[in-house]
């Protein structure tokens, strides 16, 4: 059997997060039931991951082995031969390593793969506390192969792997619990019969949840058995209820909660979680009253040294004296609620963040250049059509390794801007043939391709830049696309490769999330102080809680390197004086366009021939404290002057680039 091409040797790290649900539990098996009766609506779920997670490394190996730590803190490990029988039958063993096993064998008779080698070097994640590390481990080993193999899994594809891959096992997981695969992201989650959509939200303003383990005890088998009845017809009151709160009721709150989220209203978004529990007992319990009258759970939410320090709380997953979630009113709040919990009712309690952003889901890509430098090749062919070769022998064009960038990172709308009469020629890129019979020639290690063209080029809308302006008036062409959201820009002549799991992209849209959404950001990268005239060189500092962002207080085109020394040098966390230039990857928010819009009103009204410049606008904002930089863990390669390309050409194809 043909394998797909793996990534050599190459070890890569991976990180994936528990997850918490915070409405509409039970709303993903309940709407499996519509295709049964159509009176029962879609289930809706806000789900998010949180910041307790998974850690490990990953690389191919000839069999299927796994070393990890179990909730004893032992170190366990497990090995056997990637065939797909042996793999089920280890799911079905239910022992630490099924769910592991589960996934493999999914992964192997859907996608041909070969074996990895995975090591989990670190567990944050509570085990068996509602917060679904099965789900995680599973999604870490579904996202270990998709990198190794060069499957392209999407988030939703990998979570799809991880679902079935645990159903192999003796689990009944619910649909809801691969939401840990989108990261630190609340998502609205909707099912209808087998159908899974999903919606990221925006958290408007940081919101300060604490995780607490009741630490009573519940039968999760005996509440779902119970309220299995209601469905698909209700045969009484009391089942008729269960279908109106996880249906009808379910949508309220669900729209309620999602609006509060994202304009950031947390004391609103506390009393709809009271609301959802006071809907539950009293419409959902009565079904299953033996573990839904849950005294321990009420006994904390009505705790009078508890109510000042929240907003709202509520139980968690299945629901009974399993878990508990509180919306503390602020960080000193959750610092003395965990405390307290901890302490004095002798839970366990973690505290977790919603950072503010978390919605990056456009993107810009100029691509409207001349490319002189690159003439008379430019005659002939696109620049962004110019090819490298990946790590895995690929050929591919510049323009695919940076839309693999963007469809990584989860971008859903992609904005090229180009020049006249070029439209029709970026979508022959990506036009789907009828016939199959090219595609059954195409080895197996390239086949992923021919669909994946097809599904990215429905993401792309194309824009025409009439007028060669610069680079910030080429940028400002997407400006009515965009409605006021904070944007992603990638340069066209750029490509990138982490030297991480995530994805150059990701880490700056990481960054910009950490940083609280409210301010634009540049990646960055060091380089030697030599190099500096070459480049913008940006003056800052470090932020003392997060060593990878600077707060930039100035940007400084192609200095001298006598003035670099004297004012651009920065200090990393050992102390070391390092200079910074910009990367090729940007997040805008709208005062950017608002300043690029003022400028070219200006050049208007005078008749200039200035050219609108995106570092001005950057700068305006730096000068303001609004510019964030992010030291990005990978490598950016420039493939629009001759030389950068020859080195791009060689360099790209090298699997461990080490800056």
């Amino acid at each position: 059997m043909e394998h797909y091409k793996q990534t050599n040797d190459k070890e890569i790290e991976l990180f994936v997060p528990g997850r918490l649900c915070l409405f509409g539990e039970h709303s993903d098996w309940a709407g499996k039931y519509v295709s049964q009766n159509p009176e029962i609506l879609e289930g809706q779920a806000i789900v998010t991951g949180i910041n307790l997670g998974i850690y490990a490394s990953a690389k191919v190996n000839s069999q299927f082995y796994i070393k990890s730590i179990n909730q004893n803190g032992e170190v366990l490990d497990f090995e056997c031969d990637m065939d797909a029988d042996i793999l089920r039958e280890h799911a079905l063993k239910d022992n630490f390593f099924s769910y592991c096993c589960g996934v493999a064998a999914y992964m192997m008779e859907n996608y041909h793969v070969g074996g990895i080698s995975i090591e989990v070097k670190k567990v944050t994640l509570p085990m068996k506390k509602g917060l679904s590390s099965s789900a995680a481990i599973c999604v870490l080993i579904a996202r270990a192969f998709s990198k190794l193999y060069q499957l392209h899994l999407s988030i939703q594809g990998e979570m799809r792997a991880a679902y079935h891959g645990e159903r192999l096992t003796k689990s009944r997981c619910g649909r809801l619990d691969q939401a840990c695969a989108f990261g630190e992201q609340p998502i609205i989650m909707r099912f209808s019969d087998e159908e899974i959509n999903i919606r990221k939200l925006k958290v408007g303003k940081t919101l300060y949840w604490v995780f607490a383990d009741l630490c009573a005890g519940k039968d999760t088998r005996k509440i779902l058995s119970h309220l299995n009845r209601a469905y698909p017809f209700a045969q009484n009151d009391i089942y008729q209820n269960v279908q109106d709160a996880l249906g009808k009721d379910n949508y309220k709150i669900i729209t309620r909660a999602s609006n509060a989220i994202e304009s950031g209203d947390a004391e609103s978004l506390g009393k709809i979680m009271n609301d959802a529990q006071a809907l539950f007992d009293a419409k959902i319990a009565p079904a299953c009253p033996e573990e839904l009258t849950s005294p321990v759970l009420h006994s904390v939410m009505n705790d009078a040294n508890i109510q000042p320090l929240i907003w709202g709380v509520k139980g968690v997953g299945s629901q009974g004296d399993g878990s508990v979630q509180l919306l503390a009113k602020n960080k000193a709040c959750q610092q003395a609620l965990v405390t307290y919990l901890n302490k004095t009712r002798k839970m366990d309690a973690f505290p977790f963040e919603l950072q503010a952003g978390g919605k990056i889901r456009k993107a810009i890509i100029p691509l409207a250049g001349f490319g002189t430098r690159m003439y008379p090749q430019t005659h002939f062919t696109k620049k962004a059509f110019l090819p490298v070769i990946d790590e895995n022998d690929i050929v591919k064009p510049i323009l695919v390794c940076i839309l693999e960038e963007l469809d990584a990172a989860g971008i859903e709308d992609i904005i090229l801007i180009v020049g006249e009469d070029e439209v029709n020629e970026y979508k022959k890129l990506f036009e789907y043939e009828v016939d199959n019979s090219f595609l059954k020639r195409l080895p197996k290690s390239v086949r992923q391709y021919y669909q994946w063209l097809y599904t990215i080029g429905g993401k792309i809308t194309y824009v025409v830049q009439k007028e060669k302006k610069g680079f910030g008036h080429a940028v400002y062409q997407a400006h009515d696309l965009l409605k006021g959201e904070p944007v992603l820009l990638l340069l066209g002549d750029f490509i990138y490769k982490s030297r991480i799991a995530f994805s150059c992209t990701t880490q700056t849209i990481n960054a910009y999330n950490k940083a609280g959404g409210n301010k634009s950001v540049v990646s960055v990268k060091s380089i030697p102080l030599e190099h500096v005239p070459n480049y913008g060189i940006l003056q800052g500092n470090f932020q003392p809680e997060r060593s990878y962002l600077i707060d930039v207080q100035a940007m400084v085109e192609k200095p001298s390197i006598n003035t670099a020394k004297e004012t651009l040098g920065i200090l990393d966390e050992k102390g070391n004086t390092k200079y910074y230039a910009t990367f090729g990857q940007y997040i805008l928010n709208d005062e950017v366009f608002q300043f690029l819009a003022h400028q070219i009103e200006e050049n208007e009204l005078t008749e200039s021939a200035k050219e609108i410049d995106l570092t001005d606008a950057l700068q305006h904002l730096a000068s303001k404290g609004q510019l964030i930089a992010c030291d990005i863990a990978g490598e950016s390669y420039d493939v629009g002057i001759p030389t950068q390309y020859y080195d791009t050409f060689v360099k790209y194809h090298v699997t461990d680039n080490v800056r």
